[in-house]
């Protein structure tokens, strides 16, 4: 099945986060940042949002698949019901999107959160969402190590 691209890790990386965030001084403005970007994320097909793809610990539905490309680099793909969560996902495939295992392993996916002004914004649950997700990526990436 193909799945629509998305363009983050590509047409939308670290650089162009920050460029995004740069002038968002306020919560309010952020917030609408994140559901801006969480509408550039195609929606997953509802045949792939399956229960094996399906996080735990997240307030809202989150799915997070990946594919092992044969140039050695890692695909990821996700959804969530919830616009912020969502652009939270964003966020995490933009730092690891083509990126090859160990160069996944070695990142601070939480570096880019705290320099967008998003970590210390986010409710108990969320960040205990965005931990669950920093983690599952991990786990992935070491799978293929």
């Amino acid at each position: 099945m193909m799945l629509a691209p998305h363009p983050f890790g590509t047409d939308i990386g670290t650089e162009q986060l920050l460029s995004l965030f740069s002038d968002k001084k306020q919560w309010e403005d952020r917030y609408r940042q994140l559901i801006q970007l969480s509408k550039q994320l195609p929606p997953l097909p509802e045949e792939l949002k399956q229960q094996h793809l399906e996080l735990k610990g997240c307030e809202n539905r989150v799915w997070l698949g990946h594919q092992l490309n044969e140039d050695g680099t890692l695909h990821f793909y996700g959804d969530s019901e919830g616009r912020i969560v969502k652009g939270i996902l964003a966020i995490l495939l933009a730092q690891i999107e083509g990126q090859t295992p160990k160069h996944v392993v070695k990142l601070d996916l939480m570096q880019l959160f705290d320099r967008l002004g998003i970590h210390q914004q986010l409710s108990a649950s969320r960040s205990q969402g965005l931990d669950s997700l920093v983690n599952t990526i991990k786990k992935i990436a070491l799978l293929y190590i």
